[in-house]
């Protein structure tokens, strides 16, 4: 990527934010809008420096969580999709129950994760690998099913074994809408993470946000949701790029 690319890239950035800002500020300030119901930047910005070890500490709770879950929950995925691709029988009991992780809310699943998992890690990770489990095995296994005909009528003119096509023909056919997946998944994790933290936890920033509610320190809770944002934000944009890295052939089509 060249440094043209990248500084309008940055440029574009700080101008979203300054304008951002800007709008808040104008409502803080013109709107009469009292500090407790949405404190303004400033507040804001002296909190995220007064607590940074605080706010450091949680984040770095909330991050273990959410790239164990991703991690976890792309590697459930897949796998499933996979096995749902090469068997009919697989793929006739499996997408029920596939559907049916996205028929129950996460909110009403929370309560139970932290109740059979504990308060620790385990019932965040938990609740990570639920949020993404379905855009991961649904974009993969749809990739899977999309492969050219042509591969695979060549395919069968050489009597290729079942086994040896999914994996040389409909796997790399389906690794650009598995990239699709994981971006999403990448963006939604952290909702897994924070959800449990907000049922049950002794750290992390979901934790931090609802102890500031309950004392009314709203600067401080809008600073665990600036940090929460960003760390969103980069793990997305960290995926994105390793993606683009590892998927070289695959055009790039998002224009500057």
């Amino acid at each position: 990527m060249s440094m043209r690319r990248i500084a309008g890239r940055l440029g574009r950035l700080v101008g979203t934010l300054c304008g951002l800002g800007l709008l808040w500020w104008g409502i803080v300030r013109l709107g009469g809008v009292p500090p407790y119901l949405l404190p303004p930047p400033g507040a804001v910005g002296r909190a995220l420096w007064a607590q940074r070890g605080l706010l450091a500490g949680a984040a770095g709770t909330t991050l273990l969580e959410t790239v164990s879950g991703l991690l976890l929950g792309t590697l459930g995925g897949g796998v499933l999709a996979l096995l749902m691709m090469a068997s009919a029988p697989v793929r006739r009991w499996m997408m029920p129950l596939v559907l049916l992780s996205q028929a129950v809310p996460v909110f009403a699943l929370a309560p139970l994760l932290v109740l059979w998992f504990g308060f620790g890690i385990a019932s965040k990770v938990v609740m990570a690998v639920l949020v993404i489990f379905f855009p991961i095995t649904s974009s993969f296994f749809d990739g899977l099913r999309r492969t050219p005909p042509g591969w695979l009528d060549l395919a069968r003119s050489m009597d290729a074994r079942p086994g040896l096509v999914l994996l040389r023909l409909r796997l790399p056919a389906a690794l650009p809408a598995f990239a699709s997946g994981l971006r999403v998944a990448a963006a939604i994790a952290p909702l897994g993470a924070v959800v449990g933290e907000w049922v049950g936890a002794s750290s992390g920033l979901g934790f931090l946000m609802q102890t500031a509610n309950t004392r009314f320190e709203t600067d401080l809770m809008f600073a665990a949701l600036l940090v929460l944002a960003t760390m969103t934000v980069l793990l997305w944009w960290g995926v994105d790029r390793a993606l683009a890295r590892m998927l070289y052939w695959v055009p790039d089509d998002r224009s500057d």
